[in-house]
This record gives C-alpha cells, structure tokens and sequence, in this order.
C-alpha cells in the first residue's frame, strides 16, 4: 500500500489504497517512517497518492483503537523535516486529519484543482501532532492555523494557495511532472549545497 520508486537522486513514495481514501493504518506509517529515515541519502523525495484523495488520515478503524494519537505521526513528520534534500508533497487531492503532518513537514506543497484541507482535532476532541501547529503557523500565521486548528474549518485549495498553506495548483495530470521539474536542479546538484541552503532558510 506504499510504493517506492527510485530514480537518481529522486525518491518518490505514493499512497495507494485509494479505496480506502488513502488513509494510514499502523503498518503503513511505520513504513513510511522507515523510508523517510533511510532517504537521507536521496537529494529529493516527492509524497503524492493514488485516486483522488491524497489521504484521509487514520483509517477508521485503526483510528478507534488509538492510531490517531500515536507517536509515529510524530515520527513520521519530523523524520521528513529533518530530509538534507528537498521534500516536495504532490497532493492530488484532498488532504485530512494526520496525514496533514508529512505535507506540513515538506519543504513545498502542490496540489490540484478542488483539494481540500481540513483537521478536526477539536470536533474529535484531541490534541494535533506537537510539532503540527508550530509549522502550520509558520506557514499561514497564528490567526489561520487556529481557524483550522479549533474553528475546524475546511479550506478549499484556492483559499489554501492565498493563505500560503500550499505553493501552487496544478492540474492533475501535469502535477507529477511539475514536481519533478521544480525537483530538477537539486537533484543535479551538490548534495551539499541543498541542505547549506535549507540551513541558511531556517537561520
């Protein structure tokens, strides 16, 4: 349910259970985990998904049993920020719950036409993975990321482009290809020169 594919220095890694909307059981994070933690050595790494929901978050059943609050979300975001390379999440399509942490930790964010965005930790009542607010703040501003945060509001993908929570919109069958464009000259490069720039980013 999670595919690797390796091509240069490029790593892309794709949901797919699209019958289930993407979303996440146990298994699958720790997967992703472990791919995340071994693409140390890749000079980019692309997230995307198969059908027409990037993910869904927790699979429902797994969420119930206490997959919503584990630590591997945690794990599994910090894992993805801390990438030398550059870090690309190709949404093709609506983004929820958990699964909002691997997007929030890339570097850039593309999505399509009609995706949306939306985490109902307050309606569900529990806390947001620890490091999500801080990075959905620096993204949108305090005021926004509460609005989605503890005002649950569901934010479709043009509002999400003017709030700065995602970068571009791409039509769907160009998405692909557009992150790997932008994923062109870091991949031809120095290693080196990519992760001195991202530290100079975060100074």
């Amino acid at each position: 349910m999670i595919e690797l594919a390796k091509e240069g220095g490029l790593w892309t890694v794709t949901l797919n259970r699209p019958d289930k909307a993407n979303s996440l059981t146990a298994a699958m994070l720790e997967e992703l985990i472990a791919i995340a933690e071994a693409a140390q050595e890749a000079r980019a790494l692309i997230l995307t998904g198969r059908g027409k929901v990037f993910s869904a978050g927790a699979d429902l059943e797994a969420a119930k049993a206490g997959l919503a609050t584990s630590p591997l979300w945690e794990r599994l975001s910090g894992a993805i920020a801390a990438l030398p390379g550059l870090s690309i999440a190709a949404l093709n399509g609506t983004l929820a719950g958990g699964a909002m942490g691997m997007a929030l930790a890339c570097d850039l964010r593309l999505a399509v036409p009609g995706a949306k965005f939306f985490y109902p930790v307050m309606k569900l009542g529990f806390l947001p993975q620890p490091s999500d607010p801080a990075r959905m703040a620096a993204l949108i501003g305090p005021a926004r990321a509460k609005l989605i945060l503890m005002g649950g509001q569901k934010i479709e993908a043009e509002e999400a482009l003017r709030m700065g929570l995602i970068d571009r919109i791409v039509e769907g069958d160009a998405l692909m290809d557009a992150a790997r464009s932008i994923a062109a000259d870091t991949i031809a490069q120095d290693p080196g020169i990519a992760h001195a720039i991202k530290t100079l980013i975060q100074r």
